[in-house]
């Protein structure tokens, strides 16, 4: 295919790169090839290895929801000679991880063997994870290593063949079962031969070097024979009735379980093909099968005996041999295998030294059922599947954190749900919030890095603008779980879910003014009516970046740097210092004024306020009294949401559930005071009522609600 010199392709990535920095000694790139969207990296107008962009063969995309772009070199051997990242959008780089960091991690692919991650689907190497990068640093070695190994396979590199549209399973023709002489069945590769001389193998130890096993030739003369092997596929009915005769066949076939197959070995020589060691050990040492990356050894009760070859014209042989593929071997009788001999030649008293040849056999295609047209497979599915492998691979490797967290949200939601129990004893519930905030803080922040921001929101939108795709939003499993969890709140209890129980940098800021308390630092008020006109800030800064965000989601990534949360949370204040210092001044007004920046500034508060309107229900209990006389709630809300009449402002509360511990509070309820007193009077010792609930018809009843 052409490949045409747009923004993002490799041509317009070459010349911001040093050859040499792609292949040690490399002076030159030569063009971009039509068919393959790679360039020959030169020296001395030598190709010496191939440049490629890993987003044009993979289409894995990072939280921004747009590719890394990392141009990598690979030589004929299939191993990566240099990487370099040239292009990406990922916030937490951009303003977050140093890009030396960055650099040094992606460099460090250099030398990868694709061959080895081939063989082993990928994982045959340590990632190395940058604390608070890790969905940046998986997609970028997702991309190196699956691009890699696609650049491999299109071009033969490292002996690795292109993969195949997968078609319908070739099947055994078990409906042929007509005989043939031995001659017929060498001549058509039913029967394969391999034959070796003792000049051959005295030579191949000779090639070794081993200077003892040169000095113990086998015995007689270059051409005399040491083994002339022959294997077939016996449990093929053609083929098995042929050499092993009717009734034979007919046995061989009751030996054999469902998905078992057979192999007929004949030997005669000097050397054996089965030795002796199997009548010691049960297993035979000197051969093996081998199919693909399976091998399969053989046993004494997988082995038996053939009398003699029932096809006419058949040489005579001092072994003839049956042995058994087990199912579990997963062996595939039309595909190709060998049987690997090992030759062996004692070099001491009891120590070896060892020699493999390999026969070759492929089942002839006129045992095999014709092959049904194969199905055109799209490129998109196999690209679609291997973007579900990682993040199902990252959700797999988070099991652990993924069930604290699942923990922590059954834990609050029951405490919502029964939220007048849990309340209903002001100490104990007291520190049943310090000790969650302080779980969010130190296990959703600082060691999950699972802070929730509205550069999500902002890639959301971006995405269903562009095409979505739940990929990208997968690959951060506690944030895309919280998301979800936050959904949900919004439509039971707002946005104070959130806010005030599972926001880390909230957390923080709650932490850190009850300390303040502690220590009597003076705690400031705002009168009233600046509250009210402070609100409003932190949704026009939320409107004003997604405003921008239409227009460049980077450049609107850069402004959300108000939300301190990737300095205070996810980068532990090892940031530049304007950064630090910015985060720091926001905690230190917090010191005075609890919450400060929650209540004004934040831009993901707002906007999780904005759809927390259409919640169902009203769960914050109130009395008649509440705000017309009694000011005690809205005195002592910690974020100063509950107006002076009375009533909550859903869009402000952050359910800290502080309101409903006073609303059974036996020292500062003016309602629950005036029923101790009443009854204190009367003399009752079971009231009918609980305390702070008022019956029906009680003056003092007013409707649930907090608005």
């Amino acid at each position: 295919m052409a490949i045409s010199a747009h923004a993002d392709s490799l041509a317009s990535f070459l010349p911001e790169i040093e050859p040499a920095d792609l292949a040690p000694g490399a002076d030159a790139f030569g063009p971009v090839r039509d068919d393959v969207p790679v360039a020959p990296v030169l020296k001395g107008g030598e190709t010496i290895a191939w440049a490629f962009l890993t987003s044009d063969f993979v289409g894995t995309t990072g939280y921004s929801g747009k590719p890394i772009h990392v141009v990598a070199a690979i030589d004929d051997d299939a191993v990566l000679t240099g990487v370099k990242l040239v292009k990406h959008s990922e916030p937490i780089v951009l303003i977050g991880i140093p890009n030396s960091r960055m650099v040094e991690l992606t460099e460090g692919y250099t030398g990868l063997d694709l061959k080895h991650e081939a063989a082993t689907g990928g994982e045959g190497h340590d990632l190395d994870i940058i604390s608070g990068a890790t969905v940046t640093i998986m997609v970028i070695d997702d991309s190196l290593v699956r691009g890699g190994i696609k650049v491999s396979r299109a071009l033969g590199l490292g002996g690795l063949s292109p993969l195949q549209a997968e078609g319908p399973k070739r099947e055994v023709d078990m409906a042929q079962d007509a005989t043939h002489d031995w001659t017929t069945l060498s001549g058509d590769g039913s029967i394969r031969r391999l034959t070796l001389d003792v000049g051959q193998v005295n030579a191949a130890f000779e090639a070794t070097g081993d200077q003892r096993a040169i000095e113990r030739p086998e015995r007689g003369e270059p051409d005399d024979t040491f083994i002339d092997m022959h294997v077939a596929l016996a449990s093929v009915p053609s083929i098995g009735k042929s050499l092993l005769g009717e009734a034979e066949y007919q046995n061989l076939t009751k030996w054999l379980d469902e998905g078992e197959q057979a192999i007929l070995v004949l030997g005669r020589g000097a050397y054996s093909f089965k030795g002796s060691g199997y009548v010691r050990g049960g297993i035979f040492d000197r051969i093996q099968l081998i199919q693909g990356d399976s091998s399969v050894r053989f046993f004494d009760k997988q082995q038996r005996r053939l009398g003699r070859v029932a096809a006419s014209d058949a040489p005579s042989f001092t072994e003839l041999d049956i042995f058994k593929i087990p199912a579990d071997a997963e062996f595939d009788p039309t595909e190709p295998f060998r049987l690997q001999l090992l030759v062996q030649r004692a070099v001491g008293a009891v120590e070896k030294t060892f020699l493999t040849f390999d026969l070759g056999y492929k089942l002839p295609e006129q045992y095999l059922l014709p092959i049904a047209a194969p199905a055109v497979v799209d490129d998109a599915t196999g690209e679609a599947a291997a973007k579900a492998a990682l993040w199902q691979r990252i959700w797999k490797d988070r099991t652990v954190e993924i069930g604290v967290l699942g923990v922590m949200l059954l834990v609050l939601t029951a405490t919502f749900f029964f939220q007048f129990h849990a309340t209903m004893n002001a100490r104990v519930f007291y520190w049943f919030r310090i000790g969650y905030l302080t779980m969010t803080l130190f296990f959703i922040g600082w060691y999950a890095n699972a802070q929730l921001s509205v550069v999500n929101l902002m890639a959301l939108a971006g995405s269903l603008r562009t095409g979505f795709s739940w990929d990208a939003f997968l690959l951060d499993p506690l944030v895309f779980i919280q998301w979800f969890a936050v959904a949900a709140a919004l439509l039971f209890w707002g946005r104070g879910a959130y806010c005030g129980w599972l926001c880390p940098f909230g957390a923080l800021q709650e932490l850190t003014n009850k300390i303040a308390r502690a220590l009597k630092v003076p705690q400031w008020t705002l009168p009233w009516g600046l509250n009210e006109r402070l609100w409003p800030a932190k949704y026009m800064i939320f409107l004003v970046l997604f405003g921008i965000s239409f227009v460049s989601i980077p450049l609107a990534e850069k402004y959300a740097e108000i939300e301190p949360f990737k300095t205070a949370i996810i980068l532990k204040f090892m940031r530049d210092w304007p950064f630090v210092v910015f985060a720091l001044l926001l905690l230190g007004i917090g010191l005075f004024i609890e919450r400060f920046y929650c209540r004004y500034l934040c831009p993901l508060g707002g906007a999780l306020a904005i759809p927390a309107r259409i919640r169902m229900f009203d769960w914050l209990r109130r009395y008649k009294d509440c705000g017309t006389p009694c000011q005690t709630c809205a005195n002592e809300c910690p974020v100063q949401a509950i107006h002076p009449t009375g009533e909550i402002n859903p869009n402000e509360c952050v359910t800290c559930l502080h309101c409903q511990v006073l609303y059974q509070s036996e020292d500062k309820c003016p309602v629950i005071i005036r029923q101790l007193k009443r009854r204190a009077k009367t003399g009752s010792v079971s009231p009918k009522t609980p305390l702070g609930q008022p019956p029906a018809n009680h003056p003092n009843a007013k409707p649930q609600t907090v608005s």
